[in-house]
């Protein structure tokens, strides 16, 4: 009996491990890399590819956290895209409005809460180096409990759940008769507010829409403005 219950305790003990998600940017700022893209753009898919092999990549979560946040601007020329949602574009617009770019457009990519282009020759965005304070957070559950330098000004944490491995058949608009892989996708994304660096909130709700693997994506902002200050994240499966 003894040994059984044991044995149940150490169970019980992996499986609490196993829902518990620890992640720490570090003291050096984290690049938050954001694509703007749609299912029915046909300039997309070579975007998305270059972003896809992030996942094999060294500097993913402790360098570099990408996210692919779809659109729906181009919903209307023949083929709804899922994964896109009103608040992604207007995301997009927030920087445009900002200055951050002279128009919005797909793919557009955005490093650090500025435009940036360098993918079309390659090459990923430049490290950033300087000290952006360490961004703590930890996932129990669906709980997430994180940490930032009290700035001594209101500060945003910002959650997003992404989806990977998702194949889709596109049967309309320009890319019609292509099946898209697509790697990063936000699946749902929120905003939390604190007076002090700190939060204790839960993971937005979500639909997994064919992900095979899940992530998410934390970094902190100031209210109204979407240009991140610290970043991390990791694997949620």
């Amino acid at each position: 009996m003894k040994l059984a219950w044991a044995t149940l305790l150490a169970l019980l003990a992996c499986t609490a491990n196993a829902e518990t998600l620890s992640m720490n940017s570090g003291e050096r700022r984290v690049t938050l890399l954001e694509l703007y893209t749609s299912q029915g753009c046909s300039s997309c898919p070579p975007a998305e590819r270059w972003l896809n092999d992030y996942i094999d990549d060294d500097d993913l979560w402790n360098k570099v956290v990408p996210v692919a946040f779809h659109v729906d601007y181009w919903d209307y020329i023949g083929w709804k895209d899922i994964y896109a949602t009103p608040a992604n574009g207007e995301r997009q617009r927030d920087y445009a409005r900002a200055g951050k770019a002279r128009t919005v457009y797909t793919p557009g990519f955005f490093a650090n809460g500025r435009e940036w282009r360098g993918w079309t020759f390659g090459m990923g965005p430049r490290a950033d180096n300087r000290r952006a304070g360490n961004l703590e957070a930890s996932l129990d559950g669906k709980q997430l409990t994180a940490r930032y330098p009290d700035t001594g000004q209101a500060l945003e944490l910002n959650i997003v759940i992404l989806g990977f491995g998702i194949d889709t058949r596109v049967e309309r608009g320009e890319n019609r008769n292509s099946t898209l892989r697509q790697e990063f996708v936000s699946l749902a994304h929120a905003a939390h507010p604190s007076g002090n660096g700190q939060w204790q909130v839960s993971l937005p709700e979500y639909t997994r829409n064919g992900a095979k693997r899940l992530g998410i994506g934390v970094w902190i902002s100031e209210p109204g403005h979407p240009a991140p200050l610290q970043a991390t994240g990791g694997w949620l499966e």
